[in-house]
């Protein structure tokens, strides 16, 4: 049976003291919305229904770079989150099968929870995500059961003290059917503490019904919500930590877990070395037995097997470096390719530029890319020399084999096993030092 997902995405986060929609603050690199995505798409759904409301336009945009195939809901009015699975029923229509309602503020629900959610449809018409709350005075609703079946949740401001006394606790997130939701969700009513319409209201309705309901429990830590600026850097924490151990179980060694910092789609290949403080920004993969060393940062950059990047080494989107390339100290490459076997070890920056194989990069080098209007390419060929210290003019080309002098400003083509120098020749003005410093002097004791 197909399945679909309906995301709830249309709080502001009041708590979150910003001006951004909730879901949209990042963890990993990425907004909270990529990550409800991602965990829905984990189940190959057949349509993915995402609700806005404040902020509605900027949380679409997100979820359509991240999903191009989602389906955007508005809810103008935040009257509770029934209200906005109402919003979502037009884009489901009458499709059948399963549907998932989750919450675009809650990043960390695993594949297997789903799955073991979609399992247990097969002997219940609703399956809720509980977990344990480790306060057992948190404030979250109470799932109210009675041996396998689930009776009811209550909202925690709703609750009487036996009911807060219960231990299981709502997560939000449901599995039902996608045909009895619309008559369902057509039930509920706006009749409690806060005057909102309550999805949670729907497991009382189906057991009025004759309906079945059952519980998947779970960590809690995967049910978490985001709400507040702390809740948002608890939950980058509990991020790196899975990102880390997932890492170490694929085989990659990190030599300093606990400082290295992982983007939300970061890809390491096994047997990767990555030595400590290192940063991974969004869009970066490095294959099997590359190194990266300390204090580097990537950005959506490519690294080939057997290449080695830094320690101090900055990555720029667009990077591509090939089999057993060296980045080295204090180097930045922005869309560039490097060859494979090309080595630029010190102080360098390479913008722009396709660097072909077997090719060394002096220190000091820059390709100047950027006229103040216009960004120009950069070609060097494969076998060059770029001497230390050389300013390449985009657009410029130094063909296979060519050469440039140390301290050499390159401004026209440089051909196939040529050498090209672009410096003034110097010129010795004997005891000039001296007098000079002396003439210096007096008119400092002058004043």
């Amino acid at each position: 049976m197909p399945t679909h997902f309906i995301i709830l995405a249309a709080g502001k986060g009041t708590r979150m003291e910003s001006d951004l929609p909730k879901v949209l603050h990042e963890v990993g690199g990425a907004p909270l919305i990529a990550h409800a995505l991602r965990a829905a798409d984990s189940l190959i759904p057949e349509r993915v229904i995402v609700v806005t409301g404040y902020g509605g336009d900027a949380v679409a945009a997100a979820a359509l770079r991240w999903n191009p195939e989602a389906i955007i809901a508005r809810q103008d009015e935040q009257l509770g989150t029934g209200h906005a699975a109402q919003m979502a029923l037009p884009a489901l229509g009458g499709a059948a099968g399963d549907v998932f309602v989750t919450f675009g503020d809650t990043p960390f629900i695993r594949t297997a929870t789903l799955e073991a959610m979609q399992a247990a449809r097969a002997a219940h018409d609703i399956v809720v995500l509980g977990f344990e709350a480790a306060d057992p005075d948190a404030r979250y609703g109470r799932l109210v059961t009675d041996g396998d079946s689930l009776n009811a949740i209550v909202e925690y401001k709703d609750a009487d003290a036996a009911t807060r006394a219960i231990r299981l606790c709502n997560s939000g997130v449901m599995c039902l059917s996608a045909r009895k939701l619309p008559d369902l969700l057509a039930q509920l009513t706006n009749d409690n503490a806060a005057g909102e319409f309550y999805l949670t209201d729907i497991v009382a309705i189906a057991r009025a019904a004759g309906l079945t309901a059952g519980v998947v429990t779970c960590p809690e830590e995967e049910t978490l919500g985001i709400n507040s600026r702390a809740e948002l850097a608890a939950a980058e924490a509990i991020f790196q930590r899975r990102a880390r151990a997932d890492a170490v179980e694929d085989g990659v060694q990190l030599i300093a877990p606990d400082t290295v910092h992982f983007a939300f789609d970061t890809l390491l290949g096994r047997d990767a070395v990555i030595e400590p403080y290192v940063v991974f920004a969004t869009g970066v993969t490095v294959e099997s037995g590359a190194r990266i060393r300390a204090f580097s940062h990537l950005e959506g950059a490519h690294v080939s097997r057997g290449a080695i990047v830094g320690p101090y080494a900055r990555l720029r989107p667009g990077a591509e470096l090939a089999e057993d390339v060296h980045v080295g100290n204090f180097v930045e490459i922005k869309n560039a390719t490097i060859g494979e076997g090309s080595k630029a070890n010190h102080l360098t920056y390479i913008g722009d530029a396709d660097v072909g194989s077997g090719t060394n990069i002096g220190a000091g080098t820059i390709t100047v890319n950027y006229d103040g209007v216009f960004k120009h390419r950069t070609t060097i060929g494969n076998r060059a020399f770029i001497g230390s210290h050389s300013t390449l003019i985009a657009p410029v080309t130094v063909a296979d084999e060519g050469f440039t002098a140390a301290g050499s400003v390159i401004t026209h083509d440089v051909a196939a096993g040529s050498m090209a120098i672009g410096r003034a020749r110097q010129v010795d003005k004997p005891g000039f030092a001296r007098s000079l410093m002396a003439r210096l002097r007096a008119k400092k004791d002058a004043k």
